[in-house]
């Protein structure tokens, strides 16, 4: 179990290496090239998105690498990606993670910190995710989201005691209850407007009672069982180009077949409805909530 992931000294999951420092992205897309770990991966999962919604899948190749024997990450061509690393100026001493962003020109890495990452691709294309009005406001909600329920399911699935359990599961629900209430009068986490902090959630709340509710242990309630969550999650889901992202077969096989510690038997369990394409599809109506802009103003008339 300790090889899947790092833990402190509570046996809390933790990012699997320091990233690497960050260097100016090149302005042309077709040197790029991302390398991440197919539909499985959460991490990843906001990259392939920002790309489909910015319409540049076809100008930043995608490589997807699997386990080797050994443990580590292999490119489609039979390639480490430990190497790959190895030929950044400076060199590398830290595990070779996904996702992680490579310029072929350059032969450098220009960034494999998920969320380093995401911020690049939220700007290009003509999107504007990360933009300077709501930067605070998306900065703040990834400093909820990220530790408590991005990481949060990882706490709880891989927790390797009583304690860090509890501590890890209720800081999950405790925040899924804060963001039900926010979202019940928020069409998405920064107001009237689809932000990249929804990219982040999304890609987990998509995953929660597909995988994370029974696997990793997430058990106290499913997503279904927050109107709102859910809703929203519907909302993100049916925005153009979005469900072309999200293969829940592949998401599936990849954690109940690959995480052999927390699956023994390797046994994937039936897809529950929710989470079937279909009901995914039923309306949410979100676009009826008020607007940040009428809700000010109903504040500001009843002062």
């Amino acid at each position: 179990m300790r090889q899947l992931a790092p833990t402190t000294p509570l046996l809390l999951l933790l990012p699997p290496s320091l990233p690497v420092p960050s260097v100016p992205p090149p302005t042309h897309l077709p040197s790029l090239r991302l390398r991440f770990r197919a539909h499985p991966c959460p991490w990843a999962h906001r990259a392939l998105i920002l790309l489909a919604l910015a319409g540049v899948e076809s100008s930043v190749r995608l490589e997807v690498v699997t386990p080797g024997l050994d443990g580590a990450w292999m490119s489609g061509d039979g390639s480490r990606l430990r190497d790959v690393y190895k030929r950044r100026k400076g060199g590398y001493e830290g595990r070779a993670t996904v996702p992680m962003l490579w310029d072929e020109e350059r032969e450098e890495v220009v960034c494999n910190e998920s969320w380093e990452i995401v911020k690049f691709l939220s700007s290009i294309g003509g999107l504007d995710l990360w933009g300077e009005e709501t930067r605070e406001e998306i900065e703040r909600w990834n400093g909820i989201v990220y530790p408590n329920v991005n990481n949060g399911v990882y706490r709880c699935g891989f927790a390797q005691s009583q304690e860090a359990y509890d501590s890890a599961v209720n800081d999950l629900f405790s925040t899924l209850d804060m963001l039900e209430a926010h979202l019940s009068t928020s069409r998405y986490l920064c107001g009237d407007s689809l932000t990249l902090a929804d990219i982040c959630l999304f890609t987990t709340l998509i995953r929660f009672d597909l995988v994370y509710h029974g696997l990793f242990k997430c058990s106290k309630k499913k997503l279904i069982e927050y109107p709102n969550l859910y809703a929203y999650t519907r909302d993100v889901y049916q925005i153009p180009k979005v469900a072309e992202t999200c293969n829940f077969e592949a998401i599936m096989d990849g954690y109940y077949r690959i995480l052999f510690p927390l699956n023994p038997g390797s046994i994937r369990p039936i897809m529950p409805s929710a989470c079937q394409h279909e009901h995914l599809l039923q309306p949410h109506n979100r676009e009826l909530l008020p607007s940040r802009s009428s809700r000010e103003a109903q504040q500001l008339h009843a002062i």
